[in-house]
């Protein structure tokens, strides 16, 4: 239990993310037992162990779902009716995910609104201006004076620029060189017109709602960043050419390597044990 502990606080630290696996229902015969708990990095890195070879393919397969909808859920694993083991299992599985960031390029007053609108929607905020020092902004994770975005840890950026032509070319600059995964600018259409900014870059910043004060500004902007964000988690992860679905127990089986298989016609079905795929022989016996 320490290593997982010291694991999960030192990926946490780092910024990346990862996926506490526990066993919370094992039946017999089984090598794991309830309690049991394995972190899953999103490179695919286990620490710990839940138990054998049978359930990793579709745990790991589980753990990259739960990371991309950033949703706990359940894994239940075979039955004792069809896996060769002839056991069961329940897993749990959490995932940690860091926390969307929030790049604020300016000091004027949408800047302020953004910083004081974010926080309680789950982001770390960071602010970046010349013009302003760290007491502006006394509710964001972080300030600097300068305009540098290589060192804003992993995770998926979000970067907004309101500097309201102070700087606002050298903010655009460094933003789209640092690859975010949302860049915009607050200024009208004309404005960007005349910096001549790339079409990466969305201005005017946020959805189109009437916006006129600061704070609804900030408020659409804000909008836009989480319908951008939620639209990619709910994107279905793509098919796995790698991996193949038990069509008994309904488990992710690694086809490399896989030692149970059957042909028939056209099609190649894999097994996680020679339980499913007698299980599936019986079921399809002519």
């Amino acid at each position: 239990m320490s290593d997982i502990l010291d694991a999960a606080l030192r990926l946490r630290r780092a910024g990346e993310p990862f996926v506490v696996a526990t066993v919370t229902r094992a039946e017999k015969p089984t090598s794991a037992k309830p309690g049991a708990k394995a972190i899953i990095t999103a490179s695919g890195e286990w620490i710990g162990w839940i138990g054998g070879s049978c359930s990793r393919p579709s745990v790991e397969y589980e753990a990259r779902r739960a990371l991309a909808s950033g949703n706990p859920h359940l894994v239940q694993l075979s039955s004792t009716e069809t896996c060769a083991s002839g056991g069961s299992l329940d897993i749990f599985l959490e995932p940690y995910v860091p926390k969307p960031h929030l790049i604020i390029i300016g000091h004027l007053p949408v800047a302020r609104a953004l910083v004081a609108l974010a926080s309680p929607l789950g982001f770390r905020v960071t602010v970046m201006s010349p013009e302003a020092t760290a007491e502006h902004f006394g509710s964001a994770d972080a300030f600097t004076d300068r305009i540098d975005l290589t060192n804003t840890g992993p995770g998926a950026r979000y970067v907004v620029v309101a500097s309201h032509g102070s700087y606002d070319q050298e903010a655009i600059d460094a933003a789209v060189g640092a690859d975010a995964d949302y860049v915009a600018l607050v200024a009208s259409k004309k404005r960007a017109s005349a910096l001549g900014i790339p079409e990466s870059v969305k201005c005017p910043a946020g959805l189109d709602i009437g916006a006129v004060t600061p704070e609804e500004i900030a408020l659409s902007i804000l909008a836009e960043i989480v319908s951008i964000r939620r639209a990619r988690v709910a994107e279905p992860e793509p098919a796995d050419a790698s991996m193949a679905k038990d069509p008994i127990c309904g488990m992710m089986v690694a086809i490399d390597g896989a030692r149970h298989r059957l042909t028939r016609g056209e099609e190649t079905y894999y097994f996680c044990g020679s339980g499913c795929k007698d299980a599936y022989e019986l079921k399809h016996a002519d």
